[in-house]
């Protein structure tokens, strides 16, 4: 069940400015005040305490919340990167994926066409897996853990940036270019030592005009604990937010000879 839940969990000083502007703005078009008057609010404006400036983590953390309260759907395409650090091979799976708040309920579909195709769909707290090659389905059932599968499932995809602060130390790394978008860095150390013996590090690339992320990377630990192992580099494109989804990507595509088998360990 480890492995299985590791493998889900892989596979996410301007306002300062306005606010002068405006002030002055509404000062010019106002009817011009008696020189005491002028002197009181001069006064004013040198006494009163000056606004905090954003740093750049809290404006990132307030786009994501913005996104988190008009999520609805996300479709997107994907690429997943699995770097094997031993034999030092990438392998890469290429498909969309589909996000979908139901309720209370977070759904998630991953259609992979390359190398092989495979279908990837959690709902109702059951995580099935289906491969047409062979024929195969298998199902997990994350159990007490789901909480935590489900809150990797919205990680940029739909979570609220401050709630990450309660799982996660955040630090704001900095802009940087993603396929064309200037992406706005963050670098997540989980807090709880469960979850860095499965994911050590996680760097997220936040479109600073949808508030979701363009790119995520998860970094499993080295053999001393550290991030350097490991990795899975997901790329997002063609980012669709809050429009109607197919209603059969929600559901597997089987045969009547279709294996069930429910993996343990």
């Amino acid at each position: 069940m480890r492995v299985a839940l590791k493998t889900l969990v892989i596979r996410s000083v301007a306002i300062g400015l306005l606010l002068a502007a405006t002030a002055w703005a509404q000062l010019d078009s106002a009817p011009a005040l008696p020189f005491t008057s002028r002197r009181a609010l001069g006064f004013l404006f040198l006494t009163q305490e000056p606004l905090p400036p954003v740093t750049g983590l809290e404006r990132v953390l307030k786009q994501m919340d913005e996104a988190a309260r008009n999520f609805k759907t996300i479709e997107a395409s994907v690429a997943w990167d699995h770097y094997d650090k031993v034999i030092n091979e990438t392998d890469t799976e290429k498909g969309k994926i589909y996000f979908r708040r139901e309720g209370g309920e977070i759904q998630m579909a991953a259609d992979f066409v390359d190398p092989d195709k495979k279908y990837v769909i959690y709902s109702g707290g059951k995580v099935q897996v289906y491969q047409p090659k062979i024929d195969q389905v298998n199902e997990y059932n994350p159990g007490k853990n789901r909480a935590d599968v489900d809150s990797f499932l919205v990680l940029g995809f739909g979570g609220g940036g401050h709630d990450l602060l309660k799982s996660y130390e955040v630090k704001f790394v900095g802009l940087e270019t993603v396929n064309g978008v200037a992406a706005e860095k963050l670098d997540l150390i989980p807090k709880s030592e469960r979850f860095r013996n499965n994911i050590a590090r996680i760097l997220l690339w936040i479109d600073p005009a949808l508030g979701i992320s363009v790119q995520q990377k998860l970094f499993e630990p080295d053999t001393k604990g550290g991030s350097d192992g490991d990795y899975r580099l997901a790329k997002y494109s063609g980012i669709k937010i809050n429009q109607k989804l197919p209603e059969n990507v929600f559901k597997l595509n089987t045969t009547r000879k279709t294996r069930f088998v429910s993996p343990q360990g």
